[in-house]
């Protein structure tokens, strides 16, 4: 299915119905999430998208890794009960003018170095949701700060979906899972385990009783320093619900651990919830 006209003649067939919306190219971490959504809601959605209004003027628009064939497969194989695959002119239709800002939040970590990302993230999937109506929309905690975005979003506006974060997906040896790790050559692939060595690293921190922000931050950098090919672009010890940096961590609140770093040309994020103690 394309258009919107397709797309809801579909879903009036279905009740309760999970949303899972991607940018395609999917790996299994996309995957659990369309299954946790079936196993929730009875019947399962999936949006495949690639975003133009997320990508700033210098970012990889135009290389983003796509294959439709391979992905539709997946998710017949999972047992996705509708796919959305529209095109441009699908979701912003001629003369399309309306965007979404969410305000505060979208300003630090990735909307305070990408300029526009969030703004594009809020606007399009302001769209899928008002078209899909879906009652649980899922979504991967690799992608932490778009978790708190989209909740705030769906609050604000009063819509009546529930938005649910999954845990992180990883590979066997601590990656998290991205549709960018593709990017990696073989170098860079085997020293990106040094993210997860870093998020190790503070959750000992944590659980040892550090709460200073300071330190805790050092703990992740410190590990990220010893690799020569990870350039840190941030490491953050952050309020989860505001993301506003920490001089103390409230131990009956916790925090957010998250990093930007590039082994060479791609740049990868993760993060762990540091949780109340």
């Amino acid at each position: 299915m394309t258009t919107r006209a397709e797309l809801r003649a579909a879903r009036a067939e279905h009740g309760t119905l999970g949303l899972v919306p991607t940018m395609g190219f999917l790996h299994d971490g996309h995957l659990s999430l369309v299954r946790r959504a079936k196993e929730d809601c009875g019947s399962a959605i999936a949006s495949i998208f690639v975003n133009p209004l997320q990508f700033g003027p210098k970012e990889d628009l135009a290389t983003y890794p796509r294959d439709l064939d391979r992905d539709l497969s997946l998710l017949e194989a999972t047992g996705c009960d509708l796919v959305w695959t529209p095109g441009d002119e699908d979701v912003y239709p001629p003369g399309f003018d309306t965007y979404v800002d969410v305000h505060g939040i979208t300003d630090v970590l990735e909307g305070g170095r990408r300029p526009g990302h969030f703004r594009g993230v809020s606007t399009v999937l302001s769209v899928i949701f008002n078209v899909v109506q879906p009652t649980r929309a899922y979504f991967g905690q690799k992608d932490a700060q778009q978790v708190v975005v989209v909740r705030k979003l769906v609050r604000d506006l009063g819509m009546p979906l529930e938005v649910v974060a999954a845990a992180t997906v990883r590979e066997p040896d601590g990656l998290a899972m991205s549709s960018r790790n593709t990017y990696l050559d073989p170098t860079e692939r085997e020293r990106a385990v040094v993210l997860r060595r870093a998020l190790d690293a503070v959750e000992k921190a944590w659980q040892d009783g550090e709460i200073h922000g300071a330190a805790l931050r050092s703990a992740m950098s410190a590990v990220l320093a010893a690799e020569p090919l990870a350039e840190p672009d941030y490491v953050s010890i952050a309020h989860p619900d505001t993301l506003e940096e920490l001089d103390h961590v409230d131990p009956s609140v916790g925090a957010l651990a998250s990093m930007a770093v590039r082994l060479g040309k791609p740049r990868l994020l993760d993060n762990v919830v540091l949780l109340p103690r």
